[in-house]
């Protein structure tokens, strides 16, 4: 199984979501789950994981299913040699499962990320990867489902933690 998580902040409750799905082409989801934890870690720069990671931890710790690969909405690496929030995630997870980083805005230090262009789009999605190669990553985004720039199933994550 393959999966996509996602982080919704408020005031009282940060909420994660997990879309699970059985191959990258799926319109639909096979599953979901939804975490609603305490309110997040304040931000500190330069340390944005540290506010997301243990909500997406709860709501993966919810999956039954060994997963094959997961999806986060942000950035794997954020430069050479420098961590980010998928990147922790993998050491989390063991270095188990593969973690693909899907960001909407480039990030100026980080040179690791493909541009993906999908759709009719002139944007670029900004992949980056740990545990498979950062073109083999590229390609996954690319055959997700949907017509525009963001997967259906991405975008459906996020619906899914915002709402909940």
């Amino acid at each position: 199984m393959l999966a996509c998580v996602d982080v919704d902040y408020r005031d009282d409750v940060t909420v994660a979501a997990c879309v699970v799905f059985r191959d990258w082409a799926d319109a639909s989801e096979a599953a979901h789950h939804v975490d609603r934890g305490p309110p997040a870690a304040a931000y500190e720069p330069g340390q944005f994981y540290r506010r997301e990671l243990p909500h997406l931890l709860r709501v993966l710790a919810l999956v039954p299913e060994p997963l094959e690969a997961i999806v986060v909405d942000g950035y794997v690496w954020l430069g050479q040699d420098k961590p980010g929030l998928g990147a922790h995630l993998y050491e989390a997870l063991g270095r188990a499962v593969p973690v693909i980083g899907v960001a909407k805005t480039s990030f100026h230090s980080s040179d690791v990320a493909l541009p993906v262009l999908r759709g009719q789009s002139q944007r670029p999605l900004f992949v980056s990867a740990v545990g498979l190669g950062s073109p083999t990553a590229a390609e996954f985004v690319q055959r997700m489902h949907g017509p525009s720039r963001l997967p259906t199933l991405l975008g459906r994550v996020d619906r899914l933690c915002r709402e909940s």
